[in-house]
């Protein structure tokens, strides 16, 4: 309960801190896919952290009724790691020069890994109602620990991270001496960082269930949907900041453009 409480509390900062460039990013962009994915991204976080309070916090005795939550809290947060995670295949795609093929084994391994995901989250997952609190009357729901393959999804999500950062690795090391723009180095640096730091929430996710006790086997599983949201949605942002103040460059580089960044053309 203090986990997701937390959680809360940093995503309402984060907003809070960066209300003045979010909105002058929404009021100044033009409208695209990328755009729209941004606002469901950044949006659809605060129903999924008030579905969360409400499924821990609120009196809750009917098991049925849990499962239901249980079952929403989960769908929003795989979707929230799905949108997420498509703001940095497409930056992927585009390092690589839109590579069809490169694309092809990309959409074909996400299919696989979202598929595998929501299999096992919603298969083995059997909510409960039990007493969350000392307080006399509170109680909540929590995911029951009938099964450690919850920590497959996680472990799926890793390796595909693992891959996409080895990619950008790859593509970086290759263009390193031709193209040194601003746009490109931060592009590069974005890449790398959220899939590291996403890695590293998945790698912990994996051991949690697997070396605590079975209660604490999701104990942190909100922490990585919510992170990495934040994340995808905070370096899109600074992206743009930085397509619209480009350095100038007295060398003949070559740039890459926001309106690239993207599978069908959707400018920021």
């Amino acid at each position: 309960m203090y986990i997701h409480m937390s959680m809360a509390i940093l995503w309402t900062y984060d907003y809070a801190c960066s209300l003045h460039e979010e909105w002058t990013f929404l009021l100044r962009s033009r409208w695209s896919k990328m755009k729209g994915l941004y606002i469901v991204t950044r949006y659809l976080s605060f129903i999924f952290l008030a579905t969360d309070l409400y499924l821990y916090f609120a009196p809750n005795e009917n098991p049925g009724k849990c499962r239901v939550l249980q079952n929403i809290q989960s769908g929003l947060g795989t979707v929230l790691v799905i949108f997420s995670e498509y703001f940095f295949v497409s930056r992927t795609y585009v390092l690589w020069n839109k590579n069809r093929i490169l694309l092809a084994a990309i959409v074909c391994t996400s299919f696989i890994v979202i598929v595998a995901t929501f299999g096992i989250v919603f298969v083995t997952d059997v909510p409960a109602a039990y007493a969350t609190s000392t307080i006399p009357g509170i109680t909540g729901c929590y995911q029951s620990p009938s099964s450690h393959q919850l920590f497959i999804p996680f472990l799926l999500l890793s390796l595909f991270e693992m891959g996409l950062m080895i990619l950008t690795l790859i593509r970086a090391i290759q263009s390193w001496r031709t193209n040194q723009s601003r746009l490109y180095v931060v592009l590069v640096n974005h890449n790398i960082s959220y899939y590291a730091c996403g890695f590293l929430f998945s790698v912990t996710n994996i051991i949690t269930p697997l070396l605590l006790q079975d209660a604490y086997q999701a104990i942190l599983n909100s922490v990585q949907f919510i992170m990495l949201a934040i994340l995808a949605t905070r370096m899109h942002l600074h992206l743009w900041q930085v397509n619209r103040h480009p350095r100038r460059s007295t060398s003949a580089l070559v740039h890459i453009q926001m309106s690239n960044i993207s599978f069908a053309n959707p400018t920021v």
